[in-house]
């Protein structure tokens, strides 16, 4: 998809030293995905304690050994 962004010269140049790409797409498009990896890992790591999970894959194991 194509987009016209306007992004100040200097955050660009720090984005494509960064990423160490001078294709200005390449090292925005590397740094947005970069950008969404990191909250992703945030939002999992809100959620510590939250969730209860059983330890149990031994016994999943055993019964995929069944079949």
């Amino acid at each position: 998809m194509r987009a016209t962004l306007n992004i100040d010269d200097n955050t660009l140049h720090d984005v494509m030293s960064f990423t160490g790409k001078s294709n200005r797409s390449e090292a925005v498009r590397i740094a947005l995905q970069e950008y969404l990896k990191q909250q992703k890992k945030k939002k999992l790591l809100a959620m510590r304690g939250e969730v209860d999970i059983e330890d149990n894959w031994q016994a999943l194991r055993e019964l995929e050994k069944v079949k």
